[in-house]
């Protein structure tokens, strides 16, 4: 299947049933600013891309939100609880990114998606969600091109400090993804 543009990969994702039923079930939540980001997609597109017939089994459903009023950490247990109960075959992780800028000593983020556009992968700072109309949206703040590529390389933000590097190398060893996509390749420009 081809895949060139932002258009394909929102095509790909709402044809996947499965992918609709959990951007479904995350979105009666109603969480301010809400997607489901990360590997939800890169792990779709790099399996289509690869020509795979099974899904890649992913650690987690990373659902994340902005609410800078309430940053408490047990409520995110609590609406993993509720996403358990409508799909509890699934392996949710709900943050509030209002609250994630700390994991690696930033600036407060400003959204969920300037939080998206912060993660240390280009080829994972993705995000999705549904429009009032059920539709697929897309975040992309690093543009699709890296993803595409099957490239590996570290936001604007993780290049610029060596400890973010340091985070960035780490986190790419342990992940270990050209093992399971073999065209992936690693970038640190």
């Amino acid at each position: 299947m081809e895949v060139k543009s932002e258009k394909d990969i929102i095509r790909i994702i709402q044809k996947d049933q499965w992918m609709v039923d959990i951007l479904q079930a995350a979105s009666t939540l109603d969480l301010p600013d809400w997607w489901i980001c990360a590997g939800f997609v890169r792990s779709k597109i790099w399996d289509v891309l690869h020509g795979f017939d099974e899904r890649t089994e992913m650690a987690d459903i990373d659902v994340v939100y902005f609410d800078a009023e309430n940053m408490d950490e047990s409520i995110e247990k609590k609406l993993e609880e509720r996403l358990y109960n409508l799909m509890p075959h699934i392996p949710w992780s709900v943050k509030n990114e209002a609250r994630m800028h700390m994991r690696n000593g930033l600036e407060p983020y400003t959204s969920t998606r300037d939080a998206i556009s912060k993660f240390p992968e280009t080829a994972t700072a993705f995000g999705v969600r549904l429009d009032d109309n059920d539709n697929v949206v897309l975040t992309a703040p690093h543009g699709v091109d890296d993803l595409l590529q099957m490239i590996v390389r570290p936001t604007p933000l993780f290049k610029e400090s060596d400890l973010l590097m340091e985070i960035f190398m780490d986190r790419v060893n342990k992940k270990k993804w050209e093992f399971r996509w073999s065209m992936v390749r690693q970038s640190n420009e």
